[in-house]
């Protein structure tokens, strides 16, 4: 996976995460919405057919908790992708998800 590409772009309400990996078509995302500074929503994860069961659903949500753990943020995690992640690591992301 270390060929994996992660871009991040954000507008004043919005956050996107997109990842493309050489070889395989399409683009991966992660959306995110924003409430206030400190606080962010995880809205919708996608992976096209051709990079699926590759880890990258699981690697886009590692770079949100990461930058969100580096900027003082706390997630709610309303997509079930990232939902599912965090309650399977709960005792582990409890400084960054707001339940």
């Amino acid at each position: 996976m270390s060929d994996l590409n992660i871009t991040y772009t954000e507008t004043e309400t919005k956050g996107r995460y997109a990842a493309t990996q050489p070889g395989k078509t399409g683009e991966a995302e992660l959306t995110t919405s924003k409430v206030s500074q400190t606080l962010i929503i995880a809205d919708h994860t996608a992976v096209p057919d051709s990079m699926r069961g590759l880890g990258v659903g699981r690697a886009l949500v590692e770079r949100l908790i990461a930058d969100a753990r580096a900027k003082g943020q706390r997630i709610v995690p309303l997509c079930p992708f990232v939902r599912a992640h965090a309650q399977k690591h709960r005792d582990a992301l409890a400084d960054v998800i707001q339940w």
